[in-house]
């Protein structure tokens, strides 16, 4: 047996191992995915990397084979996307066989058995999306419910469109695990990521829904508009989504973004910016800077990363914070 080789200082939420073998290897994926069977060809011992990150209902992993391999589960329970980073994964689903290379991914459906063969020396993500999530997040796109399961491809192209795009923004998750400090752990930006992997999944595959969620959106009225707009200023500090805003209103998120252009003359969350950057403001020309810092002001109107808050906030005032702070009432 291959002792686990966990790195030094993880950071939270991830798990990180140079080496395991294959009983181990099992363990972790049935934590963070499902129950699976890990093998080789020929009885040979399986040794492979694996690094896994959880953000609420989305959970994204990176598993590295050093031989060939099999991983077999009896059926999934949430939606399960593999997309390959280096060599060949093979997949047997509905009888007939699909091979997948880092130009394609392998989709699973809730319910769907697993049977993938790993060439050696591969490497994929394996991304993680909870039924309820995915099926939420859909149902607030459209602005009603749907029937689930989502009838999503067993496999899809990488290489171009939007599903090449969304592709990036794994990877991106992925080379962020690594970084103690990086934003993805903070809770605010975690949930506007995970929100856009899912939609951004919806809208890169082709499924019963597709074509509802690409048709031009109907502008929500101009009252139910107002809810959302009252609702950012009563509370603007809240870690709204614009998935929150469209609940609010009732309404389909594509028809709040359309009403909020047409009404307010902007996007849902560049006005929820806005009216942070004026409460900032005013925080800071009433603060006094022997007992606040322009961090606190930051942190306090929803603000997570102080360097874009600062340039945002030049954009607006032609001043820096701390020159706001500086010159205080």
């Amino acid at each position: 047996m291959v002792d686990a080789l966990p790195r030094a200082t993880p950071a939270p939420g991830t798990v990180y191992f140079d080496s395991v073998d294959a009983e181990q290897a099992a363990g972790v994926l049935n934590r963070f995915y499902h129950p699976v069977s890990l093998g080789a060809p020929d009885g040979d011992r399986v040794e492979l990397e694996v690094e896994v990150i959880q953000l609420g209902p989305l959970t994204v992993g990176h598993l590295a084979f050093a031989g060939c391999a099999t991983l077999v589960a009896p059926e999934v329970d949430a939606y399960h996307v593999t997309l390959p980073t280096a060599g060949a994964v093979s997949s047997r689903q509905g009888g007939q066989e699909v091979t997948a290379t880092p130009a394609t991914a392998l989709v699973f459906r809730p319910g769907d058995p697993v049977h993938l063969r790993h060439t050696a020396n591969s490497a994929e993500l394996e991304v993680r999306i909870e039924s309820w999530a995915l099926e939420s997040e859909l149902a607030t796109l459209l602005g009603r419910p749907v029937d689930g399961p989502i009838d999503l491809p067993a496999s899809f192209d990488l290489t171009e469109g939007p599903a090449h795009s969304w592709s990036r923004l794994i990877r991106l998750l992925h080379e962020e695990l690594e970084h103690e400090t990086s934003l993805i752990y903070q809770p605010l930006i975690a949930e506007q990521l995970c929100s856009s992997v899912l939609s951004g999944l919806l809208l890169s595959v082709p499924h019963r829904y597709r074509d509802e969620l690409t048709l031009p959106a109907t502008a929500g009225p101009p009252r139910a508009i107002r809810r959302a707009v009252e609702a950012i200023n009563d509370e603007p500090e809240r870690a709204f989504t614009v998935g929150d805003l469209a609940m609010i209103a009732g309404m389909s998120v594509r028809s709040l973004q359309e009403g909020f252009r047409r009404h307010v003359g902007s996007a849902p969350m560049t006005y929820l910016q806005q009216v942070r950057l004026t409460r900032a403001r005013d925080a800071l020309r009433r603060g006094d800077p022997a007992r606040i810092t322009v961090a606190t002001v930051a942190h306090r109107w929803g603000f997570a990363h102080l360097g874009r808050f600062a340039s945002a906030y030049r954009q607006k005032f032609g001043e820096s914070p701390s020159e706001t702070l500086r010159t205080t009432l």
